[in-house]
């Protein structure tokens, strides 16, 4: 995410307050749409407000698009959903250049990238090449296209789904593109209670429509750089590193966390501690997070998976077995 404005050295107090008031009002917001999944909803802000993407790996209906509509509605955010299928072009996603015969010149139409949030959905569906579209603008947020840059909308963020059983004519993300999204995650289906309520409220088709905005899709931006201010001691940063780690070295993965990932985990723990109040991380932080942000950035040693491995649980053991740090490390820039 491209700021907008300058972040103050370190996250006050009074700003943290602010910050986790604000952040339940959207939390709430959402929630009012996608009933009795505010821990997804929570994670969905954390990406957003760190500046990344989100993989839900999900069955069909069970409200991927109202989260996404319902986070546009509560930002004051453009939104668009790309349905991936085989025959789909990398141009059908960015955009393509087309030459105007009354001005002749060549004049870039923008493709449905260029929202605030945009639904991916069935991501794995599209070819590779397609996919592959999708790189610059969830790293970089912008589009090249005939070698002419194009920024799209900040806040920027792309939630992406497939789905976990049908794997018939699809083609599996490649680790490069896995390891560009924040955050993995699943919105299941609602329990008994939730299911009343929506049972009880089917006169209404589209719940996302019912919502106000909460805040403009540029205090978003401001917010982003608050969370990015919030203190991360260098105990905190170590705890991280060792997790990261102790991935690597894993005897059921081939391929462990990269700096990349143990990157984004302090970046999602900043927002998350804003969340919650504090103008620092804790250990409690990195271990709330640890699941959804690492787990989809680890592979499996083909024997392991074979024999019934999960990345989730391979992330929850080493976490269980590294322990936090229980006094402040030496003054290290956060």
């Amino acid at each position: 995410m491209t700021a907008t404005s300058t972040a103050p050295a370190q996250l006050t107090p009074d700003q943290a307050a602010w910050f986790s008031e604000t952040f339940e009002r959207m939390v709430s917001n959402v929630s009012a749409a996608v009933l009795g999944k505010s821990h997804v909803v929570r994670l969905a802000f954390t990406c957003l407000l760190s500046g990344g993407h989100m993989l839900l790996e999900d069955f069909p209906g069970t409200g991927k698009t109202s989260l996404a509509r319902s986070l546009a509605a509560t930002v004051q955010a453009s939104h668009s959903r790309i349905q991936f299928t085989p025959d789909l072009l990398p141009s059908d996603v960015t955009g393509v250049t087309i030459y105007d015969q009354a001005t002749k010149e060549f004049q870039f139409h923008q493709g449905p990238i260029f929202a605030s949030v945009v639904l991916a959905d069935e991501i794995n569906r599209a070819s590779p090449k397609t996919q592959s579209a999708l790189l610059e603008v969830m790293e970089e947020g912008r589009v090249t296209v005939d070698g002419e840059p194009h920024s799209v909308p900040q806040p920027f963020i792309v939630l992406a789904t497939q789905n976990p059983i049908e794997q018939a004519g699809t083609y599996k993300l490649p680790e490069a593109q896995l390891d560009r999204f924040l955050m993995r995650s699943s919105l299941g289906y609602p329990d008994s209670e939730a299911t009343v309520r929506i049972l009880a409220g089917s006169a209404v088709r589209d719940r996302a429509s019912t919502l106000s905005p909460v805040i403009a899709g540029a205090a978003v931006t401001d917010m982003a750089n608050l969370a990015s201010a919030a203190h991360v001691d260098s105990a905190i940063l170590g705890y991280v590193t060792t997790i990261t780690e102790a991935t690597r070295t894993a005897p059921e993965a081939a391929l462990g966390v990269s700096v990349r990932g143990a990157l984004a985990l302090v970046r999602c723990a900043k927002t998350w501690a804003a969340a919650h109040g504090r103008h620092y991380v804790i250990p409690d932080d990195i271990k709330a997070l640890a699941e959804p942000v690492l787990a989809h950035r680890i592979v499996l040693d083909a024997e392991a998976e074979f024999e019934g491995a999960d990345p989730a649980a391979v992330i929850s053991r080493i976490v269980s077995e590294v322990a936090p740090p229980t006094q402040r490390g030496a003054a290290t820039p956060s």
